[in-house]
């Protein structure tokens, strides 16, 4: 039916297809089995029509915009940035052996822009886990309307993308708020390592409201004035923030941007948010090397 769109090293894949909702379809050979670093996952096998890359363009991060009246002290920092990134991904991929990354958090433009640069770093795949699910049952306006008419059916339909995905290797996937709804789904990322990117909901608001960033179909009643948005941001926030807390790790964009000297959070480059994550991943590596050490016998 619809076309699943992952990035892949810089590049965006368009011809992984799902057939059914019900019966997504992916390669084993193409992208590994996802084993848990924590947790042993019995081997699953799928199937998949071949990757077929083509370039994919990311925006602008806030880096690039610090100071326009010095354009190479800033295209200096961010070149820093991305090289320390490189580095740093260099350092933990052996370790992560294809492990699965799964962000979750309130959507927003700074999840989605981490999303792609860590998957880029990584050499992984990335997909939008919304977006599958939107593509799956023919578009957001479909999506919009199944929810509308049969709620339990789009639910069973964004595990069934999760059990998918989770099943996979070597993959970064910005997880919406359905990874965190229910024990079934908690359990699909755990297959992986899960990261909740924290980023204040004033700031999701301001995209919203003011930039038109378009949420998912799955914030279906998001919408309205500043006040309005806020509210309704903030009860989806109080339904979801126990299921973000079970994350492996939490990146706050807040407490970065603090850390860094910075006076306000906009000033936090993409490239230093995924340096940030990936300090955490390799601190969780490094966890799971001392458990494999502690369990061999003497």
């Amino acid at each position: 039916m619809e076309i699943i769109r992952a990035s892949y090293g810089g590049f965006c894949s368009s011809n992984v297809r799902l057939l059914q909702p019900s019966a997504l379809t992916f390669s084993k050979t193409s992208l590994p089995t996802c084993h848990s670093p924590f947790r042993r996952v019995p081997a699953t096998s799928h199937s998949i029509s071949s990757l077929k890359p083509t370039l994919a363009r990311r925006k602008p991060t806030a880096c690039a915009l610090l100071d326009d009246n010095d354009p190479d002290s800033t295209a200096d920092v961010a070149n820093a940035d991305l090289s320390f990134a490189v580095k740093r991904a260099f350092e933990i991929s052996p370790d992560l052996k294809g492990t699965c990354i799964f962000l979750v958090g309130i959507n927003s433009s700074i999840k989605s822009n981490l999303g792609k640069l860590l998957a880029d770093e990584l050499k992984y795949y990335y997909f939008d886990s919304d977006s599958v699910v939107e593509d799956a049952v023919g578009g957001k306006e479909a999506a919009t309307s199944f929810i509308q008419s049969d709620k339990e059916g789009f639910q069973d339909t964004e595990t069934e993308v999760l059990r998918q995905l989770s099943s996979m290797g070597r993959l970064v996937v910005s997880a919406g708020n359905a990874a965190v709804r229910n024990a079934t789904n908690l359990a699909l990322i755990r297959h992986g390592i899960s990261i909740w990117i924290k980023v204040p909901l004033q700031f999701v608001v301001r995209e919203v409201v003011d930039d038109k960033f378009q949420l998912p179909a799955s914030y279906v009643s998001v919408s309205g004035s500043y006040s309005e948005v806020l509210a309704q941001l903030t009860a989806v926030y109080e339904e979801t923030q126990d299921g973000y807390a079970t994350a492996d790790a939490t990146v706050s964009l807040q407490k970065v941007a603090s850390e860094l000297d910075y006076d306000d959070i906009e000033s936090v480059s993409t490239e230093e948010l995924c340096l940030e994550v990936m300090k955490e991943i390799g601190k969780l590596m490094r966890k799971k090397k001392m458990m494999e050490e502690a369990a061999r016998p003497f």
